[in-house]
């Protein structure tokens, strides 16, 4: 099951990154090109949110059944020594929920905010933020003592 619902995590990943990227393409574009806020800005955002949502729940599923995870939280002074049990139980999981509350902050600001060029500039800064710190968590190939693969295998 722990290998399934980390296939499942490690696909989702590629989803947020597409529409994360999407969402900051569509900001970037609506800030430097002064154009309305549409509806396709509004999904960019809400597929984002809600993939980020989804992953965050298997990330939860998976913190709760792993056992790599049960052992570093026995012995936390011995996880924080080891580069690959701190990444996955401190760093990962901080920086997704961090990433996960800029996202849904950044679509409540957008929501209230008057203008079309303040909705784009919100969107790229709460979007964009997310995005890089997106990015630094995700356990990349190559990456001493926390690289993936980047397809998992089922």
């Amino acid at each position: 099951m722990q290998d399934t619902l980390l296939g499942i995590h490690s696909v989702v990943r590629w989803l947020i990154l597409l529409f994360g990227v999407w969402a900051v393409i569509r900001a970037l574009m609506g800030v430097s090109g002064k154009s309305a806020y549409t509806a396709a800005d509004t999904k960019a955002g809400l597929f984002f949110m809600i993939f980020l949502d989804i992953q965050f729940l298997l990330g939860i599923i998976l913190f709760i059944v792993s056992p790599l995870i049960k052992a570093a939280l026995g012995d936390m002074g011995a996880a924080m020594k080891n580069a690959g049990l701190r990444f996955f139980t401190v760093e990962h999981t901080l920086m997704a929920l961090v990433a996960l509350a800029l996202v849904h902050i950044g679509r409540s600001k957008i929501k209230k905010s008057a203008s079309d060029a303040k909705k784009h500039k919100t969107a790229l800064i709460f979007f964009g933020l997310a995005l890089i710190l997106i990015l630094a968590l995700i356990p990349w190939p190559g990456r001493e003592a926390i690289g993936r693969a980047l397809v998992p295998s089922f």
